[in-house]
């Protein structure tokens, strides 16, 4: 007798994965598929940045919830929470810093305003050119590259089936659904799309239209150097994120975007993007001059057009979900999948969710 599960997450990533872990625990039977191995679509190729400083701040409440998680899963998601610095090099940034730092305090972060002297004393390797900066104690970051490891292992655990390498291509709904895939058929009660920037596809399987756009940042990262930098470093107009790791490579990101789109495969990346990136890098960081880059990588990340996250019922598909198009998706993404979890089991979310069925013109509460 083919096995029929509570529900079937399309979409092994973080949010997928922490959604399923929270809905085990409910007493539910999912079973995540995912159409490559878990956590290596946008979950596993980000730069692995945990940065309060550069989250939206009508998502603050959930980022630092989010943050809490990945302290909670530490050493086993190559966790360092190092601090961190935003940084201004002109009166114009130094402006939008302010601004912007002043409504993420407002909002709860704990973020402070510091002199270019104190950048310097905890920083020394950093450009002379400061002249203004913010300091979060709580920002830091992971090891993007564990994700995959860590929720399989929690799955495993947790006795939670999981098909990797399984795209659905068909999806069809009478008694409960049924999902087609190379592996044969999966049938369950419910469904929950979490498959990111590959969202609209899947929902089209159903004759929903989700709008769903992808970026295509980029990530680069360089040989291993001696210890430039102990935090964080990011600037005042979101344009880069930079940390360096404990065997002394150095990542840099900030959102510059590659080429591609996720129907495609991987996206490519862009030398009209990497260069300018890697020039502010050493701008904020001049001994990066005398480094080699290894390696640069791209990675889609979904939205929509009012950059609000997608949690909630399916429009128009009864006991169908779907979550996704979360900025900052991966400091947020444990947690936000826990509240969906919460949701599909009856249960009061801790924060409010985000109606798919919103009108996207308009600004969502």
């Amino acid at each position: 007798m083919t096995q029929i599960y509570d529900i079937a997450i399309v979409g092994g990533g973080i949010m997928g994965c922490a959604a399923a872990l929270r809905l085990s625990a409910g007493g539910m039977a999912p079973v995540v598929l995912d159409q490559g191995d878990l956590g290596q679509g946008a979950s596993g190729v980000n730069a692995g940045t945990l940065s309060l400083q550069i989250k939206r701040v009508e998502l603050m409440p959930y980022a630092l919830k989010g943050h809490h998680e990945w302290e909670r899963m530490g050493d086993a998601v190559g966790f360092h929470k190092t601090g961190g610095y935003t940084l201004a090099f002109t009166a114009r940034e130094a402006e939008l810093l302010h601004e912007r730092q002043t409504l993420k305090a407002e909002a709860g972060a704990p973020i402070t305003f510091v002199s270019p002297q104190e950048v310097h004393k905890a920083e020394p390797n950093l450009a002379q050119k400061v002249v203004a900066a913010s300091y979060c104690p709580e920002d830091g970051y992971a090891n993007s590259s564990l994700t995959g490891q860590y929720y399989r292992g929690q799955l495993r655990d947790q006795g939670i089936a999981y098909r990797e390498r399984c795209p659905v291509t068909a999806i069809e709904q009478g008694d409960g659904f049924t999902l087609t895939t190379p592996n044969g058929p999966i049938r369950a009660r419910r469904l929950l799309l979490a498959a990111g920037a590959w969202l609209n596809p899947v929902a089209a399987l159903m004759g929903v239209d989700l709008p769903v756009q992808a970026r295509i940042n980029t990530v680069s990262v360089t040989e291993r150097m001696p210890p430039l930098i102990s935090t964080v470093i990011g600037h005042a107009t979101g344009l880069l994120t930079m940390k360096q790791k404990p065997n002394g490579t150095v990542l840099v990101g900030g959102g510059w975007q590659g080429r591609g789109t996720p129907q495609e495969g991987r996206g490519q990346v862009s030398a009209a993007s990497v260069m300018p990136n890697l020039a502010l890098a050493q701008y904020a960081l001049p001994a990066l001059a005398k480094a080699r880059v290894l390696r640069s990588w791209t990675g889609f990340e979904a939205n929509v057009p009012d950059f609000y996250p997608l949690a909630g019922a399916l429009p128009g598909v009864k006991d169908a979900f779907v979550l996704g198009c979360v900025r900052g998706g991966y400091t947020i993404g444990p947690y936000i999948g826990g509240l969906m979890g919460d949701f599909i089991l009856g249960r009061e979310p801790e924060l409010p969710l985000f109606d798919p069925a919103r009108n996207f013109n308009e600004e969502t509460a």
